[in-house]
């Protein structure tokens, strides 16, 4: 058996990223307000000199205040919006393909920790890792995360895996989309550019990666970034 990761947003799932669909929807929902945008306002300015660039993707203080079980309940409603209409099919049959193995399917996303759960159940894989963010008695509070799986944070999740999981990263398939991406795709030994973007397509093609691009079509018709 092998271990197979997959990123989820632009990876499994298309479109606008998970965690800002859901960030509308519990807007919608009315359970963000003042109290989680000033705190979101701050944590760019707080953390800035410390993240840089990186800042707005770090920051989660827009749930600062809000329940738990609040937070995981509308996950679950949220969830019920995102269907197989959603998915980048290739990438999907994949990841069954990688099941059907054997093999030990984990997603490995900077989404929230909910979210990434949800998905994992969905899509029938053995473990989700995502973004879990700091709680206080029970709220999520504007401290930055614990744990962020974003760029470099993924590879050292690579060696946590392979070590549970008893394998070395050359046996590990990995599947992502992004920049950020190329640190964990680098690290392993069967790495995929899925609808790649402009460094990740210039990164495959140095290193004569496969792509797999978003169709309804068989994976016999991805293709090399030539």
């Amino acid at each position: 058996m092998g271990l197979a990761i997959f990123d989820v947003d632009g990876t499994l799932v298309a479109g606008r990223s998970t965690e800002k669909r859901f960030i509308g929807w519990m807007l919608r929902r009315g359970h963000i307000g003042p109290r989680q945008l000033l705190a979101a306002a701050w944590f760019v300015v707080r953390w800035f000199p410390v993240y840089g660039r990186h800042v707005f993707r770090k920051n989660k203080a827009w749930l600062s205040g809000l329940p738990e079980e609040l937070v995981a309940s509308e996950v679950e409603r949220f969830g019920e919006q995102i269907g197989e209409a959603d998915w980048i099919v290739p990438v999907v049959a994949e990841l069954d393909r990688h099941k059907a193995r054997g093999d030990t399917v984990v997603l490995l996303s900077g989404s929230l920790q909910p979210i990434v759960e949800l998905l994992c159940r969905r899509f029938g894989a053995d473990e989700g890792i995502g973004t879990q963010c700091d709680v206080v008695h029970g709220r999520y509070t504007a401290a930055p995360a614990v744990r962020h799986p974003f760029h470099h944070e993924k590879v050292a999740l690579l060696a946590t895996l392979c070590e549970k999981y008893a394998t070395s990263a050359t046996d590990v398939a990995a599947y992502a989309d992004s920049t950020f991406d190329i640190p964990l795709l680098s690290s392993v030994g069967h790495p995929a550019a899925v609808c790649p973007d402009r460094g990740l397509a210039a990164w495959a093609r140095n290193n004569d990666s496969r792509i797999i691009e978003n169709s309804a079509h068989t994976i016999e018709q991805e293709q090399k970034i030539r």
